[in-house]
C-alpha cells in the first residue's frame, strides 16, 4: 500500500526539511487574485536556506498580500526514494501543494553544478523538461542569480531568466502574469509580453546560429519588438530597498545558522578572476544607523546569537569602524557576536577581529589567491607579502592558533614557481607564529591551506582563457602535497573533475541542454557533492549529445569570437575587461575604484551615486 507524506516524514534522515511552520514562516489565505510562486533552492534545505536572497524575495514577495510565495528545496537521497516509491510528487514546504499547481517557480542558480538538481525537482513534479513541451496547464518556470548571466546552457528549460538584483523585477513580472492572466493571454502572449520588461530575458524567442568550427555564427531575436541584447536590473535606493527582519528560522541546524545583514552591495577591488566583482557593480551602501536597526530587528525577531555583516568585502564598507565598534557596543550585553564573512590582510582587519572575539571566537580566513607577487599583480589581487605576514604576526599576537589560506591553481600565466610560493607562505605563516612572544599566545598552532582549481567566469577579464586540464590540475596536486611537508600545514585541495565540467558550463552555449537533461536521465545529481558526483556517467552524457566537453573548458577564445553570453549587458564593457586582461598579461595592476574611476563601462547606466 503506497503511503502518506506522513507516513513517509518518520523513515527519513531528517523530517524537519520538508514540514514547514518555522518561526516567521508564511500561512496566507488562497484566493482567486492570488498569485502563487515557488521559490526553488535547487539543493537541500540546509544549503537552501542559508542562501540570503531566498530570505529576501521570500519575505518581499509575501509582503504583497495577493502573492503567495513558498519555498521549495530539493529532497535529500532518502526523501526522493520514499517519494517515488510511493508516487508522491514534489511539493512546497507551507502548504504541501504539488508545484505542478503553482503559477510561477523560480529557481535560484547560484553555481553550475545544480543544473541536474533543477531537472530533478521539475521531474518529481510531473513537468516536462522544456519549454517547447510546456502548455498552458504548467507553471511559468524563472531563473536568476549569477549562473543566470551566461543562461545558455539551460535556455531550453527555463522559460524566463531574470538578469541582475530582483527586487523590482520580480514584482514587476508577478504583475504582468496577473494581468495577462486575468486578460485570458496565452503562454506565448505573456512569454512576449514579459521579453520586453528590462532585466528579463526569453530564450524561446531567440535563436543561435553556428559556424563549422563550433563557435557561434549569429545570435537573433525572432521578433523586431523585443530587445538585442538585455540589461540586468539594478536596484538604485539600496538605503531604503527591502530588507528582511523576521527572517525564517529553522528547527535543524543549516549551513549558516546566523542573522544577516548586508551592508552593501557590489566590490570595487577589480581582481580580474572574480565574477561577483565585475557582475554586481556598483558599490551601493546602506548607512550605519539603518544597519545597526536591521540587525536590532533581526536579533529581536529570530533569537539568533549571531549576526553577520554580509557583502563581497565587508572591511571595504566606507564606515567600517563606526558599524563594527558601533554594533558591539549595541550587541554585547546581550552576547550577541558580530561575524565578518570576509576579511581583508590589513591591520584594520585585526584590530575589528580582536573587539569581536570578545564576545565570541570565531576562525579566521584570509584570502591570499596566488603564491608570488607576480601572479598576485596579474590577477590584480591588491595584496603584497607585507600585508599577508603583517597580518599573520598580529593575529598570533593576539591569541590565534588557527588559520585558513585560500588559493587558487591553474591561473592565467601560472608556474610551479608560484606553487612553491603558496608552500613559502605556509612555512613563512609556521615560523612567524613559533618566533612571537606573547602572554596571549596559544598553544597548537593549524595552518589550513585550501587551493581550489581556477574557472574562467564569463564577465570576467579572464573570460577568454583556457582552463589547466585535469591532467594539469592533478600534476599540480600531487606537486603540492609533496612540497607541503611542514607538520603545522594541512593542505586541502578541491576536485579537479568537478572544476572541469563547472567551467563547461560556466561558458557554454544551448548545445549543452540535451546533455544535462541526458546527465539527468543516467542518474547525476547534486553534483556539487563530492560523494554523488560521478564523472563517468556525465562523460557518457557529452558522448550521447555529440558533444566535446573540452570545446567549452580548454579552449582559448578570441576577443573578436561572439561568446554565449555576448546577448547580456552588466553594465561592463567588453572593452574593458579586453584591457584589464591585457593588463594581467603585463602584470600591472588597476587601482580600486574607490581610489578614482577606472571606466569599467558601469557609470553609464547608472548615474545616482556610489563609488563607480
Amino acid at each position: 500500500m503506497k503511503k502518506s507524506l506522513d507516513d513517509i516524514l518518520y523513515l527519513v534522515e531528517k523530517p524537519a526539511r520538508y514540514i514547514g511552520g518555522e518561526i516567521n514562516s508564511v500561512k496566507k489565505e488562497i484566493n482567486r487574485d492570488t498569485v502563487r510562486f515557488g521559490f526553488a533552492f535547487p539543493d537541500v534545505y540546509e544549503v537552501g536556506m542559508s542562501h540570503l536572497g531566498m530570505q529576501i524575495l521570500y519575505g518581499l514577495k509575501n509582503s504583497f498580500e495577493d502573492i503567495y510565495c513558498e519555498r521549495i528545496f530539493s529532497p535529500w537521497t532518502d526523501m526522493e526514494e520514499l517519494m517515488r516509491e510511493n508516487e508522491i510528487e514534489m511539493f512546497t514546504v507551507e502548504t504541501r501543494t504539488p508545484i505542478k499547481n503553482l503559477d510561477m517557480i523560480g529557481f535560484t542558480l547560484q553555481y553550475e553544478l545544480s543544473y541536474t538538481n533543477i531537472l530533478n525537482i521539475l521531474d518529481l513534479g510531473k513537468i516536462p523538461f522544456k519549454t517547447v513541451d510546456r502548455g498552458e496547464e504548467f507553471p511559468v518556470i524563472v531563473a536568476g542569480g549569477p549562473c543566470a548571466y551566461n543562461p545558455e546552457p539551460i535556455a531550453d528549460i527555463i522559460d524566463i531568466f531574470i538578469l541582475g538584483e530582483g527586487e523590482e523585477i520580480n514584482i514587476e513580472l508577478i504583475e504582468l502574469y496577473r494581468a495577462c492572466r486575468n486578460e485570458g493571454l496565452s503562454r506565448k502572449e505573456f512569454l512576449h509580453k514579459a521579453a520586453k520588461l528590462p532585466g528579463l530575458y526569453v530564450p524561446s524567442l531567440y535563436e543561435t546560429a553556428y559556424n563549422e568550427d563550433g563557435t557561434i555564427k549569429e545570435f537573433k531575436r525572432l521578433f523586431d519588438d523585443i530587445p538585442e541584447k538585455i540589461r540586468k536590473r539594478i536596484i538604485d535606493d539600496f538605503e531604503n530597498a527591502f530588507f528582511p527582519e523576521k527572517m525564517i528560522v529553522p528547527f535543524i541546524d543549516i549551513v549558516h545558522d546566523r542573522g544577516v545583514v548586508e551592508i552593501f552591495r557590489g566590490c570595487t577591488a577589480g581582481c580580474r578572476f572574480c565574477q561577483a566583482g565585475m557582475i554586481y557593480r556598483p558599490v551601493r551602501e546602506r548607512s550605519v544607523e539603518t544597519i545597526k536597526k536591521l540587525a536590532e530587528n533581526i536579533i529581536k525577531y529570530t533569537g539568533y546569537d549571531e549576526v553577520a555583516l554580509s557583502s563581497l568585502s565587508t572591511m571595504d564598507y566606507s564606515e567600517i569602524r563606526e558599524l563594527v565598534f558601533g554594533l558591539i557596543e549595541k550587541t554585547k550585553e546581550d552576547m550577541v557576536g558580530v561575524s565578518l564573512p570576509s576579511l581583508r590582510l590589513d591591520s584594520f582587519s585585526v584590530e575589528a577581529l580582536e573587539e569581536i572575539q570578545k564576545v565570541r571566537k570565531t576562525g579566521l580566513t584570509f584570502a591570499p589567491e596566488a603564491g608570488t607577487q607576480r601572479l598576485r599583480d596579474v590577477i590584480n589581487k591588491g595584496v603584497d607579502e607585507n600585508d599577508i605576514y603583517t597580518t599573520m604576526e598580529n593575529i598570533f599576537m593576539r591569541g590565534w592558533n588557527k588559520v585558513k589560506l585560500y588559493f587558487m591553481m591553474g591561473l592565467p600565466t601560472e608556474t610551479f614557481e608560484d606553487l612553491d610560493g603558496i608552500n613559502e607562505i605556509a612555512n613563512k605563516t609556521a615560523y612567524i607564529y613559533k618566533s612571537i612572544k606573547s602572554e596571549k599566545k596559544q598553544k597548537g598552532l593549524t595552518v589550513t591551506v585550501s587551493v581550489s582549481c581556477f574557472v574562467p567566469k564569463p564577465f570576467t577579464p579572464f573570460q577568454w582563457e583556457k582552463q589547466d586540464t585535469i591532467e594539469e590540475f592533478l600534476e599540480k596536486q600531487r606537486y603540492l602535497k609533496k612540497i607541503i611537508t611542514n607538520k603545522k600545514v594541512k593542505y586541502i585541495y578541491h576536485e579537479a573533475y568537478s572544476s572541469f565540467l563547472e567551467a563547461v558550463f560556466a561558458r557554454g552555449d544551448r548545445r549543452l541542454n540535451d546533455v544535462i537533461i541526458k546527465a539527468h536521465e543516467k542518474g547525476c545529481k547534486f553534483d556539487g557533492w563530492q560523494e554523488y558526483f560521478d564523472f563517468e556517467k556525465w562523460m557518457e552524457a557529452f558522448s550521447e549529445a555529440g558533444v566535446d566537453p573540452e570545446f567549452y573548458a580548454y579552449r582559448q577564445r578570441d576577443y573578436d569570437e561572439i561568446l554565449p553570453w555576448d546577448h547580456i549587458d552588466v553594465g561592463v564593457s567588453k572593452e574593458y575587461l579586453v584591457q584589464e586582461r591585457n593588463n594581467s598579461l603585463k602584470g600591472e595592476n588597476t587601482p580600486d575604484c574607490r581610489k578614482g574611476c577606472t571606466n569599467c563601462g558601469i557609470n553609464q547606466i547608472f548615474t545616482s551615486g556610489g563609488f563607480c
